[in-house]
């Protein structure tokens, strides 16, 4: 009874000093942040940024991933309110460059019927961006059939996720 007390108390006493020596490292390393400029510093306690404090940007990453039902091309409808977002974001981001739309199919079909099905799905994408006003010369398309799928898996709860458009630089 008293070694297991004793290996208790050890254990504690271990786990405080470890909690103490990983705060006292957060601390350092987020004043070495605040040193050298990559923190913001300046963040209200609303969540709101103050003057002179870095924004923060997008990324392509950033871009959702939009989804197609079974053997079609057509932009759905909660598809279109992610193309909204996505057409603000390029917009914004014309450093980004050229952006890549990837069609993607799930593995039913033909090697190329699906290069065809995901070049529609790609060209779909594009369509709907232009027509958004994202310059098409900053579009590009590719289809990858069913070469990349997102999610493993020979059914219905795997192919929805594969029939999709997703964006890359």
């Amino acid at each position: 009874m008293k070694r297991r007390f004793g290996a208790i108390v050890i254990a504690i006493v271990a786990v405080a000093l470890g909690s103490a020596g990983c705060a006292s490292k957060h601390a350092e390393s987020t004043d070495d942040a605040m040193d050298q400029g990559t923190g913001t510093g300046s963040e209200f306690d609303d969540g709101s940024l103050g003057q002179g404090s870095a924004v923060p940007t997008s990324t392509i990453a950033d871009l959702k991933t939009i989804y197609f039902d079974f053997d079609k091309s057509t932009i759905r409808n909660d598809a279109a309110q992610l193309l909204r977002g996505n057409a603000t974001v390029i917009k914004e981001n014309a450093d980004w460059g050229q952006i890549t739309i990837e069609g993607n199919t799930d593995e039913r079909g033909s090697e190329e019927y699906n290069l065809a099905l995901g070049e529609r799905r790609a060209m779909a994408v594009k369509r709907y961006l232009v027509d958004l006003g994202v310059p098409a010369s900053r579009l590009r398309t590719v289809s990858f059939g069913e070469a990349k799928p997102a999610v493993s898996g020979h059914d219905e709860s795997a192919w929805r996720y594969n029939r999709r458009s997703d964006f890359s630089n």
